[in-house]
């Protein structure tokens, strides 16, 4: 028998989340409960992997996550608000929380970064911006009232030892930067990933 969802509740609702219980049956057959958090309002997120050239960096952010508690390095990401797609989204968070203007490259099909906790899905956005374009000769971003958020601009070949410096000096890091990290350090193209 195929694992499936039977029934859904909604268990608790705030101003942005909300907390379900699922009733599934296993293969068994047998029934349990699990319990998710889903977004309201949101067509899931958008995570971008942009990259200058002609120096061929790629941009990295530091911001403070409140559920994490602490500094998260992360790539430029963003929630894809109603009336938007994964594209849109990612050019309007380069220039947000980078100050950088870039165009679309591709864009890798939804995934999900916590599937027991969550049903959210990301769209990763692979993004090249032109160092020399007019419009990033001045770099201007423009943060949510809540954020303070820090720019980065690391070499591949740089990028193991830049994570394993912040992990030093206490940041967290974020899934899907280390996924990349770890995944260029396979192919040859970074210097050592080790972050144990």
């Amino acid at each position: 028998m195929q694992p499936r969802v039977l029934s859904e509740e909604t268990i608790a609702s705030g101003r942005w989340l909300e907390l379900k219980s699922l009733v599934c049956s296993g293969p068994s057959g047998k029934e349990h409960t699990w319990e998710y958090v889903n977004r309201r309002n949101s067509r899931g997120a958008a995570a971008l992997i942009a990259t200058l050239h002609p120096s061929g960096r790629i941009l990295l952010v530091r911001q403070f996550r409140p559920p994490a508690g602490g500094y998260v390095i992360e790539f430029p990401a963003g929630l894809v608000d109603i009336g938007e797609t994964p594209e849109s989204t990612a050019l309007r968070e380069l220039k947000e929380e980078t100050g950088y203007t870039g165009v679309v490259a591709k864009t890798a099909p939804a995934s999900l970064s916590s599937p027991g906790l969550s049903a959210e899905k990301v769209n990763i956005v692979v993004m090249d911006v032109d160092e020399n374009a007019p419009e990033n000769a001045t770099l201007s971003t423009n943060f949510d009232e809540n954020e303070h958020i820090e720019t980065f601009a690391v070499r591949l070949d740089e990028l193991g030892s830049f994570l394993t410096e912040r992990l030093k000096a206490g940041d967290l890091m974020d899934a899907k930067v280390i996924a990349f990290s770890s995944f260029a350090q396979v192919i040859g193209t970074t210097g050592n990933t080790n972050h144990d």
